[in-house]
């Protein structure tokens, strides 16, 4: 866990500044698992990637991932799709081997803005770990098409062909199709057009941005010069929330990470998030997950 007095008590890596500076702003980044884990280590801590979702492939062996708040023992081949700014960890054995993709997450905006939601019911932001022995047979093929497709990435990634950053783009695309068909049953179409995806999106990064400040929905609806009902309607549509779900769900998720990786009482959780009176968040807390903080905590072993 981190330290109680520490704000910066989920490391922030940006790849492209701590370990490979030749990439710093780019919108993909690929190196094989072996490579990273000599650079930070096979049992990697708790950290992040702000505005950058991450996809691990590994091939075999034991893998003890956590993201977020759900930790996953699972044995390779296997999967895991962690969408941006996640706190996750994981542990690979010695001798395993894979793949890890970095994507800024405007390439997944980008393909719900190109409508792949109307076919696929899902727009990559939750957490997906996948197993290749548990998945049924139908669903088999589309695996290795996901492996050939990593590989194809890291041929990409590792020549100097001509129109190397499309190709690589149109790689990252279909990567993503094939894990959203392997996650996610087909659901019927539903629109999204652009301005809704331009309101959510900066909906979404408001939330970011002040959710710690306890700001109520007029505060957001009025900031963003649109109306309530207006904003219900984009997040109805694209989310199948509304808005204010979503503001209390990043609160629900930052109390649980609080409790799961820092030393900090409930109190001390309460006043971080904004809030003047810990009784009325120990019950805004039970409300939203059924539990107080304190059998969360005890229930995940923390």
């Amino acid at each position: 866990m981190s330290d109680a007095n520490d704000t910066e008590w989920i490391p922030n890596i940006i790849l492209g500044q701590d370990y490979d500076r030749r990439y710093l702003d780019a919108p993909i980044h690929y190196d094989v698992l072996e490579n990273l884990a000599a650079f930070y280590g096979r049992d990697m801590p708790v950290h992040r990637h702000a505005q950058y979702v991450q996809i691990h492939y590994v091939d075999h062996g034991t893998i003890d991932f956590l993201i977020d708040h759900k930790v996953y023992e699972v044995i390779g081949p296997s999967c895991f799709f962690t969408p941006a700014s996640t706190p996750h960890s994981f542990r690979t054995d010695p001798g395993a081997r894979g793949h890890v993709l970095t994507i800024h997450q405007s390439l997944v905006w980008q393909l719900m803005q190109d409508n792949a939601s109307r076919e696929i019911n899902t727009s990559l932001t939750q957490a997906i770990c996948l197993e290749h022995d548990r998945l049924p047979d139908e669903q088999k093929a589309l695996w290795r098409r996901l492996a050939r497709i990593l590989e194809d990435i890291q041929l990409e990634w590792s020549g100097n062909q001509a129109a190397k950053d499309l190709a690589l783009m149109s790689l990252v695309r279909l990567l993503l199709v094939n894990l959203a068909r392997l996650s996610f049953k087909r659901s019927a179409s539903r629109t999204v057009n652009n301005e809704d995806l331009r309101l959510f999106h900066r909906f979404t990064e408001m939330i970011e941005e002040h959710y710690q400040q306890q700001w109520h929905l007029p505060r957001y609806t009025a900031e963003m010069a649109i109306s309530e009902s207006r904003l219900n309607q984009t997040c109805q549509r694209i989310a199948n929330r509304p808005p204010k779900k979503l503001i209390h769900d990043r609160v629900i998720q930052e109390s649980k990470r609080l409790l799961i990786f820092s030393n900090f009482s409930s109190n001390e959780i309460c006043y971080q998030l904004g809030f003047s009176d810990p009784a009325y968040f120990s019950r805004f807390f039970k409300k939203h997950t059924g539990m107080t903080t304190q059998q969360f905590r005890k229930q995940t072993g923390y």
